[in-house]
């Protein structure tokens, strides 16, 4: 690693890498850069974030101490004239190529909007630049409009359902009465005369979204549609800051989202864990290196599986006792962006909308997200929560310290497999000593119910030896599936965009 830091940015679409990259050519910091990189991937990643979602943003500004962005959506149903109102949502399948995955949607799936106050709100307060300029980017291609590339026709053709539930939908995604294919030109209009009106008036525009006409007309759907978003749930949201969750193993230090939050909290008990039973430097793919990998995520599932939605630390003799399994056995539409600046300013940051609930807000272009319906998120059941709760998530922006050093700026995109992707790609620079490109590109495995999800690519005798262990599913390509980790190493002036989501790198050279 070298003493200097170069600007870097690696996120899921060119575009939105490119609008990160302007925005620091132009003067911004690499708060400005990602709060740029948020708004532009609401445009061209349709499928995967939307304005109308929510995320987290972990921040280390140059000199300071880190801070968790919490900007996530919140249980609806605040002031329900009918408190036991059923939700209107319904049931979608998304079939990946080597399973199926079921997601509700509809106006019932929509919780409480962080995304645009997220973003707001952060660049005012880290930001260098005004935000008309921060928007531009997102702003022109919302506008003239962008040539969809193979991966968003991808995720756009899985979540076809969704994308047309709505009449503005289909304006957007229908083309001479077909749904919009790769090489087609996606405009959002409406969003790019949103995104203008927020750059010449940001307090006005946001004040109008969650508590003055466009909210009104949100709440007004909702009792008409079926749907639990209330007055009281816009005007009552706020962004959360919170101290980031820290664990220290070997000479590492993971920070991560903390809890309410899931994600991070099953990483850090994750590398917790492999620390101590992974071998040194086991080949990538071997028995030695998948055996620990594969038991550690069966061990946490089975935590998992016994916490509900209270998160609390396993004791020391859980650990001792996981440890031993392990060594017995041995014999989660997300998007993601990391940017670092020439100042030392550290930024990662996962947004999004589910899968959308395919209802767009009136007169701005945004779909709100189903996180109401995404049975991963409400391990107690739908709608259990009371309103106003913020609803957990598995996103886990990361930083990675080695001996007090940055040396990894990570997140990943994928619903469940989110904790499991950023695991990876931190074993493998840690434990393995791959480069971050080999880190983020190398097949991946997921266990999901039981079953062991594996990507192709891993040598046919650990395959052999698994299936002794694991029920196992094979999957024939490499898959968003997976995931998808957008990583910088700042030091070591690399950035590697995931290619399961058409990931798009750039270290700035001046």
């Amino acid at each position: 690693m070298s003493g200097t830091i170069l600007p870097a940015i690696a996120s899921g679409h060119p575009l939105v890498t490119e609008a990160a990259a302007t925005i620091l050519q132009n003067g911004g910091n690499a708060f400005d850069a990602i709060i740029g990189a948020g708004f532009t991937s609401a445009v061209v990643e349709p499928s995967l974030t939307s304005l109308g979602g929510g995320g987290f943003l972990l921040a280390r500004p140059s000199g300071d101490a880190p801070v968790l962005y919490d900007f996530f959506v919140d249980t609806p149903g605040k002031g329900l004239e009918d408190p036991e109102q059923e939700p209107h949502f319904f049931p979608v399948t998304v079939k990946f190529p080597g399973c199926e995955q079921v997601f509700n949607i509809g106006p019932g799936a929509a919780a409480v909007p962080g995304n645009l106050k997220g973003f707001v709100e952060i660049q005012s307060a880290l930001g260098n630049l005004p935000l008309k300029e921060v928007l531009a980017p997102a702003t022109r291609y919302a506008k003239e409009g962008t040539r969809l590339n193979h991966h968003q026709a991808y995720f756009l053709s899985l979540l076809e359902p969704i994308m047309l539930f709505d009449d503005y939908g289909k304006k957007i995604f229908l083309i001479d009465g077909k749904f919009i294919t790769e090489g087609q030109v996606l405009k959002n209009p409406e969003l790019a005369d949103f995104l203008e009106r927020l750059g010449n008036d940001p307090e006005g525009t946001l004040n109008a979204f969650y508590k003055g006409e466009i909210a009104q007309a949100i709440s007004k759907d909702m009792k008409r549609l079926g749907g639990l978003l209330t007055l009281e749930d816009l005007a009552s949201y706020q962004v959360i800051k919170r101290e980031p969750l820290s664990v220290d193993f070997s000479d590492f230090r993971l920070l991560t989202n903390p809890p309410p939050s899931f994600g991070g909290f099953f990483i850090a008990m994750a590398m917790e864990l492999l620390s101590s039973v992974m071998p040194d430097t086991p080949a990538f793919g071997s028995w030695e290196h998948l055996a620990p990998l594969a038991n550690t995520m069966k061990q946490i599932e089975s935590y998992r599986q016994g916490l509900g939605s209270k998160l609390i630390w396993p004791d020391n003799d859980w650990f001792d006792s996981a440890k031993v399994e392990i060594t017995r056995a041995f014999s989660r539409g997300t998007t993601h962006v990391s940017v670092c600046d020439s100042q030392g300013n550290l930024a990662s940051m996962t947004t999004s909308n589910g899968e959308g609930s395919g209802y767009y807000v009136p007169g701005t272009g945004i779909m709100l997200n189903n996180m109401m319906g995404e049975d991963d998120l409400h391990p107690e059941g739908f709608h259990s929560a009371p309103p106003g709760t913020r609803v957990a998530s598995m996103m886990s922006p990361s930083i990675l310290m080695e001996k007090g050093k940055v040396r990894l700026v990570l997140g990943s995109g994928g619903s469940k497999r989110i904790r499991s992707a950023i695991t990876q790609v931190i074993t493998n620079t840690c434990f393995l000593g791959l480069g971050l490109r080999d880190a983020v590109r190398n097949p991946r495995i997921h266990l999901e119910d039981n079953i062991l999800q594996v990507e192709p690519g891993y040598p046919d005798e650990t395959i052999d030896k698994l299936k002794r262990q694991f029920e196992l599913n094979l999957w024939n390509q490499i898959d968003v599936y997976f995931g998808g980790v957008h990583a910088i190493d700042p030091f070591g002036h690399d950035a590697q965009g995931d290619p399961r989501r058409g990931g798009a790198a750039r270290v700035i050279h001046t």
